[in-house]
């Protein structure tokens, strides 16, 4: 009997073995291919930003980089622009797609279908293709200006694309109006699964509609809200479309955002890879750091 069980346990132990050995089989392409495409790009990257050269000689220059970043006007003011979208936009945005998303909820609302799909449209278009439509619409005798001097909002034609203030409320609109149907949806679907009990419950005890909005909706979308937060958050930092191809970065920088900025060290100037990396951990670092704040702030007790 003894030697019956040694041996099955012995069967066992080699079915077991062959089992995992057939798992990590079937694994190992895929995580060959995350090494290679995923891990090893992060590592020598990161190794890189510590580097500083030309072409493809390059030495070891310790915290170099990071002392070139501190007294870089051109990376503070792209630094200070990316800012100022993020501060602005996401919050301009997330509101707004609550919004719309609370309205087209409504089950008594005709043409649903219509509105979400009109709202959600920008999100599908060619980052390319709107920039350029509304580098042609905002322009000095563009369709905007030419409507607003028609019913006399204005007296004379803003100056979108040449004056800094103006031309970073351009990049806050293009955004807003791209990313926003995108925000819409993820509400959209959250509030379809509530439960329309809590909604009766709160008109019984006399609850107007934004009372249940702010008490109802608003905290069980939490969860929603914060990932697109976060999403809208990463996003923004790394903004590189509208910065490049509505504005140029112009004028005179004042819409230059990070990414951009490190296009612009990679392809534009003389190329210096290990700077652009250093100024690309720059945004890794800002949203981990802004992703931290944003859970702490909901309360989430899964924050790092």
């Amino acid at each position: 009997m003894k030697t019956i069980r040694q041996s099955g346990l012995v069967r066992h132990h080699s079915t077991a073995g062959f089992h995992r050995s057939t798992g990590w089989m079937f694994v190992s392409f895929a995580l060959i291919l995350v090494g290679v495409f995923s891990i090893y790009p992060v590592i020598s990257s990161f190794l890189l930003s510590f580097q500083t050269g030309r072409g493809a000689v390059y030495h070891f220059n310790g915290l170099g980089n990071i002392q070139r970043l501190l007294k870089d006007t051109v990376f503070l003011q792209a630094l200070k622009n990316t800012f100022v979208y993020f501060i602005f936009q996401v919050p301009i945005m997330i509101i707004l797609a609550l919004t719309i998303a609370s309205v087209l909820n409504n089950p008594k609302l005709k043409f649903r279908g219509f509105f979400r799909i009109a709202i959600f449209l920008p999100c599908v278009t060619s980052l390319v293709a709107y920039s350029v439509l509304f580098k042609s619409m905002f322009a000095l005798d563009g369709l905007v200006n030419r409507m607003l001097l028609a019913i006399n909002v204005v007296a004379e034609p803003i100056p979108w694309l040449l004056d800094p203030f103006w031309a970073k409320v351009l990049i806050i609109i293009a955004l807003t109006w791209r990313w926003t149907g995108y925000n819409m949806m993820f509400y959209l679907s959250a509030m379809q699964n509530i439960s329309p009990s809590y909604y009766e419950a709160a008109r019984i005890d006399g609850a107007n509609a934004f009372q249940q909005f702010r008490y109802i909706t608003v905290p069980l979308l939490k969860p929603v809200i914060l990932f697109t937060s976060v999403m809208s958050t990463i996003g923004t930092l790394q903004l590189f479309d509208e910065s490049m191809n509505i504005t140029g970065g112009g004028p005179a920088n004042a819409t230059i955002t990070i990414s951009h900025y490190i296009y612009n060290v990679l392809f534009r100037f003389t190329p210096n890879f290990g700077y652009a990396a250093t100024i690309s951990y720059v945004i890794v670092f800002l949203v981990a750091i802004l992703a931290f704040v944003q859970f702490k702030l909901t309360g989430d007790d899964h924050a790092a």
